[in-house]
Parts: C-alpha cells; structure tokens; sequence
C-alpha cells in the first residue's frame, strides 16, 4: 500500500477552528482597546484645545477667546493672524482626530464685546467603533466626560458641557 504524505481534511479542518476559535477570543479585545486609545485621544485633543484657547487669549485680548477650532490652527505654511493663529497643528484644526469630530467656540456674554468663555469638545463618529464617551472643557480647565449616544454632536456651548458632561478624576 502507498501512503500519501500531508495532511488529512479533518486535520485541516481542526487547525482552522483552532484559528476562528482563538480570532473569535482576540478580536473583541483588539476592538476595545482602540476605542480606549481613540478615547485618550479625544480626551487629550480637547486639553490641547484648552491650551490654545488660552494661548489664542493672550496673543489676541481684542477679540478673546477664539470663534472657532480653525482660528486655533492653520495650514502649513501658517502666518500667525487672529483668523489663523496657528497655535494647533493642522491636522486637530480641521476638526477630525483618531475616529472623534472635535469643535471649539468662544462666547461673549452679559454684554462683553470679547470673547470671556469657550467651549472645546470631542464626540466619537462612529459610537461604539471608534469611541463611547464625549468629551468637553470650558474655561474653568475641568475635563469633563459623557457616556455618549449614538449622533451625540460634541458640546456646542458651556451650559451643556456644564451640565450634562461629569468631570473625569
């Protein structure tokens, strides 16, 4: 009798479930830890949006805190100017870092003809693939967290990131 060398179809099929057994363990695990790394992201945009909110107010007292995400920044090469002050790098100042659409507003009130508070914020795009939590900040420097929504839009104003988001410990 001549036997064949290589392997048996039941022996290929036994390796191949071994695969979708361990693929079935690891995937889940891989998914949830680049939401966790999307998340720090968002988190950490929105503290580097602080931080050239405050730049922004130094640099521009006539007008305040910045408008808009797109005065913070501006593309390369960038001439400093209160419409691009070029203190964020361009890629956060379009608004879309890491799976989170980011925004940034100033906001005069009770009359100031300059802008005394802001808004910075961070909403995942795809919930529950590139994140589950909205961030936001406003003047005081608290980072604050919401367990997001499905089409939860960032934190449009400081009444909402005050009091729907949680400060993160």
């Amino acid at each position: 009798m001549n036997r064949q060398k290589g392997f048996s179809l039941i022996e290929l099929l036994i390796v191949v479930a071994i695969i979708l057994i361990i693929a079935a363990i690891a995937i889940p695990s891989l998914l949830r830890a680049r939401i966790a790394a999307n998340e720090a992201s968002g988190a950490r945009s929105v503290r580097e949006i602080s931080s050239a909110e405050y730049t922004y107010h130094v640099a521009y007292p006539q007008i305040g805190f910045a408008t808009n995400l797109i005065s913070l920044g501006g593309a390369l090469p960038c001439s400093p100017s209160a419409a691009t002050a070029c203190i964020l790098d361009d890629k956060l100042s379009t608004g879309i870092k890491s799976g989170y659409q980011l925004f940034a507003a100033g906001f005069a009130s009770g009359g100031a003809t300059t802008n005394m508070d802001f808004v910075g914020s961070s909403a995942p795009i795809a919930f529950n693939q590139s994140g589950v939590r909205n961030f936001c900040i406003v003047a005081d420097g608290t980072l604050r967290a919401n367990p997001g929504a499905p089409a939860l839009p960032p934190a449009p104003n400081v009444l909402t990131c005050l009091t729907t988001y949680l400060a993160v410990q």
